[in-house]
């Protein structure tokens, strides 16, 4: 019997061994899931700190813990026409995990825009949730005297004074970058673009003299405009806008193909489960309904805007037709 006990005191120690194991694995995974659960959400956002895209992505990152119970924080990888933060979102785990708040165009028009955009936008961007809507101003600054109150005016300035026609946006290809292109094309005016790294760099430039004119958003312009710093010329909606009432349109300044309108979107990797982004999504919805939400894009000249990721593809795929009609007919391209 001895002999029986002792050789059976090794086998019971290998058994408590393997329960310990499996007790510390099963520990290890129950805090590697309270870790996810509780896991931030990471925004990556195409543009600079003060830029719109920031402010949304910042914005929703402020609400996004009392929709969900999830930390936020926003990444900000601008540059290089959105690339770098696409790159980013490639290379973020597919676990929903982290999403990329861009502006529209970076799945309509850059990927017709460059001949090598570096990622498929079919492919590599998922469509999560519209995020907010604004439409576009051109304004003029000190550079440009105070009697060139509108459009014609500014016109006929430019044609008497060519080689004041500094005028910039917030990056090629953008969808300012490319209301300016249809615009001078259309008054068969040359122009020198000047393209920064975002909105608030330009505006900057704008108040200081160095360009003449420039388009943005207009929640950027807005407050410059008010003080008279700056005045804006045009919007690029259908009707006049609420925040700039007294700006005049495109279209009343005779141009009705000028209707464009600036929108920003969550995107997640392609390789996301369909599921997740639906769950997102939801999420997401609820955060852009909160009236605290709704406020603060109020206050920055913008329209609060939601979408299902289905929606969102569906006007993808318009205005990728639109956009490409629009860099042929204007032979508006980049390397």
């Amino acid at each position: 019997m001895l002999a029986s006990r002792t050789q059976a005191l090794p086998l019971s120690r290998r058994g408590l061994l393997r329960a310990v194991a499996l007790t510390l694995a099963a520990v290890e995974v129950a805090r590697h899931a309270a870790t996810a659960s509780e896991a931030g959400l990471r925004i990556l956002c195409s543009g600079p700190a003060g830029s719109i895209p920031d402010l949304v992505a910042r914005a929703v990152a402020l609400q996004l813990p009392t929709a969900s119970g999830r930390r936020a924080l926003v990444d900000n990888r601008p540059g290089a026409a959105g690339r770098l933060s696409v790159a980013a979102l490639r290379a973020a785990p597919a676990d929903g995990s982290t999403l990329l708040l861009a502006q529209g165009a970076i799945a309509t028009v850059y990927p017709y825009l460059y001949d090598k955009p570096g990622y498929d936008a079919a492919a590599d961007l998922q469509p999560v949730s519209l995020a907010s809507e604004m439409v576009l101003g051109l304004a003029v600054g000190p550079a440009v005297p105070v009697d060139v109150t509108t459009l014609a005016d500014f016109s006929s300035w430019l044609r008497r004074n060519p080689q004041r026609a500094h005028i910039g946006s917030p990056g090629v290809g953008t969808l300012p970058h490319l209301l300016a292109t249809m615009w001078f094309r259309k008054e068969a005016l040359g122009w020198q673009h000047v393209a920064y790294s975002g909105g608030p760099p330009a505006v900057i430039h704008l108040l200081g003299g160095q360009i003449s004119a420039l388009v943005l958003p207009e929640g950027l312009l807005r407050q410059h405009h008010a003080t008279g710093r700056v005045r804006v010329l045009a919007s690029s909606g259908q009707t006049r806008s609420a925040y700039l009432p007294d700006v005049p349109t495109f279209v009343e300044g005779g141009h009705p193909e000028l209707v464009v309108k600036e929108w920003f979107a969550f995107f997640a990797s392609g390789r996301v489960p369909r599921s997740t982004v639906e769950a997102i999504s939801a999420v997401l919805r609820e955060v852009l309904a909160s009236p605290a939400l709704m406020a603060t894009f109020v206050q920055a000249g913008m329209t609060p805007a939601s979408s299902l990721p289905a929606a969102l593809l569906a006007r993808i795929a318009e205005e990728q037709r639109y956009w490409q009609t629009v860099l042929r007919a204007n032979n508006i391209h980049a390397d």
